[in-house]
């Protein structure tokens, strides 16, 4: 599994989101951005392979191509895109399991630190 996951929930439609397209970067402390690894939302809302197994400590932002999937659903969206920054951190010399779980509504949106 990756070190990070994310589920996808469209609480208008009172269900998981299914392909929504998104991305992983990392962010260094300079500022560059480096392409970690990307998906696309299954029929629960859900990756489970966004990016490596293994993850250096750091920032990170995982961006969500909402506009494409409001565009699949017919639906109108205020946020064409969601970018999620977070700072991993090492525990014991490594970086634990992250789950970042996006709520998704047209006008609306919000996330935290799942399990």
């Amino acid at each position: 599994m990756s070190t990070v996951t994310t589920h996808v929930l469209d609480t208008a439609r009172g269900g998981p989101a299914a392909g929504v397209p998104i991305r992983m970067d990392r962010i260094g402390p300079d500022g560059t951005v480096e392409p970690v690894g990307s998906g696309v939302t299954d029929d629960d809302g859900r990756i489970r392979d966004l990016g490596p197994d293994d993850l250096a400590a750091g920032v990170y932002r995982l961006t969500f191509d909402t506009a494409s999937y409001s565009a699949a659903t017919g639906q109108e969206n205020f946020f064409p895109e969601v970018a999620i920054t977070v700072r991993l951190v090492a525990v014991d010399g490594a970086v634990p399991h992250h789950h970042v779980p996006l709520l998704l509504s047209p006008f609306h949106y919000s996330t935290y630190k799942g399990s």
